[in-house]
């Protein structure tokens, strides 16, 4: 019986166990998805070669950077994007680890489909694995962008550098970062001069697990549009299980 898997740290509720167990379940197929908590990646090889019905892994936070070091090959975009989020497994004639990021199909799908042809600059907070599949996408689309982070640097600003004159020329603002998800960080959002927010406005949080954060209510009060993960990880999911049925 082959078997699926997620890992991350921590790994409290997630969205891929009940994803693909109703979907093998939709399938008639006898397969089995599982999360593996896993501090740090070091033994990722060893975890793998002691599970051997192991096909295929999805990686979360905060490993989509760190895993790559103990991969075999990447996948052009994962390669590209600097992260990988989708993790195929073949043994024979030994352990060979291929990494992909579906992020990047997920998010390009989703965001799409809520801007249409418009092409706003953006504003993208967070710097972390999640962000580089978006810019990844906003430098297809030929999307202007500007990275906030917590820290200012080299092509990023800081949060206390976003005035309301920055937030009202990037019309597109992309919440990359955990702040709305719950419960740790369920009542957070980034601090931004929200009162520069309008009508002409769109406000995307890769967060899923509520349908309103409170980043995304804050776009709500002032007219903007808004569209929270969800539908970009239904989008990656699938793009992942495509690549598993692929290469098994």
């Amino acid at each position: 019986m082959k078997r699926f898997g997620l890992i991350g740290f921590p790994l409290l509720e997630s969205f891929s166990p009940p994803y693909f167990s109703h979907k093998f379940e939709l399938l008639g197929l006898p397969y089995v998805y599982r999360t593996h908590p896993m501090e740090t990646v070091d033994a990722l090889r060893g975890f793998i070669d002691r599970q051997p019905d192991l096909s295929g892994l999805n990686v979360t936070l905060p490993h989509k950077q760190a895993v790559m070091a103990e991969l075999d090959v990447l996948d052009a975009t994962a390669e590209a994007v600097g992260a990988v989020n989708t993790i195929v497994i073949k043994r024979q004639p030994q352990l060979h680890l291929t990494g992909y990021n579906t992020d990047v199909i997920g998010f390009e799908r989703s965001l799409r489909a809520f801007i249409g042809d418009a092409r706003p600059a953006a504003l993208v907070l967070g710097t972390g694995g999640a962000a580089k599949a978006v810019v990844f996408v906003l430098k297809q689309l030929g999307i202007r962008y500007q990275l906030v982070g917590r820290q200012a640097a080299a092509a990023v600003l800081g949060y206390s550098q976003v005035d309301p004159a920055l937030l009202m020329g990037h019309p597109l603002v992309i919440n990359t970062t955990p702040l709305g998800m719950p419960p740790a960080y369920g009542d957070l959002k980034p601090e931004l001069p929200y009162e520069a927010i309008g009508a002409g406005h769109f406000l995307y949080d890769l967060v899923y697990q509520v349908e309103v954060t409170p980043f995304l209510a804050e776009g709500l009060a002032r007219g903007a549009r808004v569209k929270n993960g969800l539908e970009m990880l239904h989008l990656q999911a699938d793009a992942a299980w495509e690549l598993w049925q692929l290469t098994n």
